[in-house]
């Protein structure tokens, strides 16, 4: 009640999935979780430290935060590699008795949520029948995913690839737990399962990325079905450039992460507020 804990939180990261970027450690991360500590302020008058922290094993990052419990109204999880940024987020969530919120999950999966919601509604279809192709196999894309079931997207419409492509049990590069419940089903829009990204594009209603720059090609949007939903959300540079993507289709919803393009879809325009809620 006396102090400024309620109003304070903490932004913290390993460095280990900087968007578009990936591991590239806790002190290049600064920059990024400065600008957090910023947008916190900016948007929800959120006091915010950034904190780096050269932990990357799961159990000494957890005991560093859970450490810092006392300091902080909350805690905003960061730039976290799947799957441990699910395991940090699940024990510290049952050892603190503050918020603690992975905002590269639950950020992203409300405001892509939105965006799909409205982007199926504009192109007259039925979220049941839409076919989505997740590009990435990180915490982004699977709660994404996760979250896109619950407004109405059905499994067996679902494809996810990550760098190795099509996530499948059969393929011969290892799937974490958590990428196990996209793995390709029997049943899919395709008449022969894809294995790249390439040939799960074929037929798609709906590109999802939250992967990394220019994995994208002309082709593989003209290859979409009509009135294409391509959220290409990587950041600092989409998985398709822009001007490539709107040379390429026509009949398409585009949108970018990018706030200096049109139809933004990222985190920022919902996690600050969330967390004020929270």
């Amino acid at each position: 009640n006396y102090t400024a804990k309620g109003n304070l939180v903490g932004v913290v990261t390993n460095g280990t999935a900087v968007l578009g970027l990936g591991d590239i450690g806790p002190l290049a991360a600064k920059p990024v979780m400065e600008g957090k500590a910023v947008l916190f302020k900016k948007f929800a008058d959120l006091d915010c430290f950034d904190i780096e922290l050269k932990s990357p094993s799961v159990d000494s990052f957890i005991e560093a935060v859970a450490a810092l419990e006392p300091t902080f109204g909350g805690i905003n999880l960061e730039d976290i590699k799947a799957p441990d940024c699910f395991v940090i987020e699940k024990t510290l969530r049952e050892r603190m008795n503050i918020p603690v919120f992975h905002d590269d999950q639950h950020g992203t999966a409300i405001i892509s949520g939105a965006a799909f919601l409205n982007a199926v509604e504009l192109t007259e279809r039925d979220i049941s029948k839409v076919k989505v192709v997740f590009c990435g196999g990180g915490a982004a894309s699977i709660s994404c995913a996760r979250f896109w079931l619950k407004l109405g997207l059905k499994i067996e419409n679902c494809v996810m690839t990550d760098r190795f492509g099509v996530i499948d049990p059969s393929r011969p590069e290892p799937i974490n737990e958590f990428q196990q419940e996209f793995a390709i089903k029997a049943k899919s829009w395709h008449k022969t399962k894809p294995k790249t990204l390439a040939e799960a594009m074929v037929g798609a209603d709906v590109f999802m990325g939250c992967s990394v720059g220019n994995v994208v090609t002309e082709d593989m949007l003209k290859a979409m079905a009509p009135n294409p939903i391509v959220f290409a959300m990587a950041n600092p540079d989409p998985e398709i450039a822009y001007e490539k993507a709107i040379k390429a289709r026509s009949d398409m919803i585009f949108a970018t992460g990018r706030s200096d393009y049109p139809n933004q879809v990222n985190n920022v325009l919902g996690y600050p507020f969330i967390f004020r809620g929270a």
